[in-house]
């Protein structure tokens, strides 16, 4: 749930690109998984921030840790500040059931951006 003093910040078309949220007499950026993405500053900066983060990074590859198990790749399905639903990435594959997987919000640190360095496994592997 988001916190009341959070304030969402929308884009031209009502789109909410994330939130600003207090601290102290500053105001930190915070996105649509619930992360801070700068230290505390000014609202103009926390809004331009919002502005250029946008939302298209919702749709870039994601890699699911898994503890001892091989990180799994995903791609993210569903936002709300409840929770965050990714599927199993099939990688095009029309014959592979894809998983749900529902995450709490915020999104916790073992959901992270695919790097070139990730060799995650397909929900077959």
């Amino acid at each position: 749930m988001v916190p009341t003093d959070w304030t969402p910040h929308r884009r031209e078309d009502g789109e909410v690109l994330g939130w600003i949220r207090p601290e102290g007499e500053d105001w930190v950026p915070v996105d649509l998984f619930g992360r801070e993405l700068t230290a505390p500053g000014e609202w103009l900066d926390a809004e331009s921030v919002l502005e250029e983060h946008g939302i298209g990074w919702l749709a870039d590859r994601w890699v699911l840790e898994r503890g001892d198990l091989p990180p799994l790749a995903v791609r993210v399905v569903e936002v709300t500040t409840e929770r965050i639903v990714v599927k199993t990435d099939d990688f095009g594959a029309i014959d592979v059931p894809a998983e749900a997987i529902v995450l709490e919000w915020p999104v916790p640190d073992r959901l992270r951006p695919q790097s070139a360095e990730d060799r995650p496994v397909a929900p077959w592997d």
